[in-house]
């Protein structure tokens, strides 16, 4: 009997002896996919890679989806003003952005319009975002964006090609 349980105590240290309890296993069920990136092959898709950008402050993924001519567009309320740039002082901003937040939530909301065809698109949608810079300096802005976007013939992603914040911030 003493041999028995002895057999039985190493074939379960041989199991499970390799097995850290702390660590979790690999989900190979791919379940909600509304977290990875996508291939910009569809409109939602390029929200869904926005989000993740801003969740992952990825300015690899965020330059997927930027058009070379993109246009940005707000209202300086401060000033009475319209303030725009290009592709290239988003992705400044957009990187600046990213390296200075300790935290980015973006939240897409309900879309108010949507206008597409075969090759362009214009969306406009509500939005959350909060920016968290360290646990006491929080930013929160909410508002509609306009994004116009453009499919490539070539590659057939999606691009924005304008957007225009509609925001409180």
């Amino acid at each position: 009997m003493k041999y028995f349980i002895f057999r039985i105590l190493i074939l379960f240290i041989f199991i499970f002896g390799c097995t850290n309890p702390f660590a979790p296993k690999f989900d190979e069920d791919p379940g909600d996919q509304s977290s990875t990136i996508t291939d910009l092959k569809t409109v939602e898709g390029v929200f869904q890679n926005f989000q993740y950008a801003y969740t992952f402050k990825d300015t690899l993924i965020y330059g997927e989806f930027i058009a070379p001519d993109f246009v940005f567009s707000f209202r300086d309320y401060e000033n009475e003003i319209d303030v725009s740039w290009g592709r290239e002082e988003e992705m400044r901003a957009t990187y600046g952005l990213f390296q200075n937040t300790q935290r980015l939530d973006l939240i897409w909301n309900n879309i108010v319009f949507s206008n597409v065809d075969s090759v362009n698109a214009n969306i406009v949608r509500g939005f959350n975002l909060t920016v968290t810079y360290n646990p006491t300096d929080i930013d929160r802005a909410d508002g509609r964006v306009e994004i116009s976007l453009r499919k490539n013939a070539v590659t057939g992603k999606w691009q924005i090609t304008r957007w225009i914040d509609r925001s409180n911030f």
